[in-house]
């Protein structure tokens, strides 16, 4: 190598190993986002089924969440 292409290939290097590091920690950001978003998910649906239950054994009509608004 002439001393012209080192630096540069050096500097190329660093990016390529800093662009990497990035890479990775989004990659575990995301991982972990997703993990989130389906247990809160899971407890959302649980919620929705516990309330409509609770509806239905209050009143012995149809949920709120399933009648329709009422300008129809």
């Amino acid at each position: 190598m002439d001393k012209k292409t080192e630096p540069r290939l050096l500097a190329l290097e660093e990016t390529v190993a800093h662009l990497s590091r990035v890479t990775d920690d989004l990659s575990e950001v995301i991982a972990r986002q997703d993990r989130i978003i389906d247990r809160i998910s899971k407890r959302l649906q649980m919620l929705v089924e516990a309330e409509a239950q609770r509806q239905a054994d209050d009143s012995g009509t149809i949920p709120l969440a399933d009648q329709r608004p009422p300008h129809y």
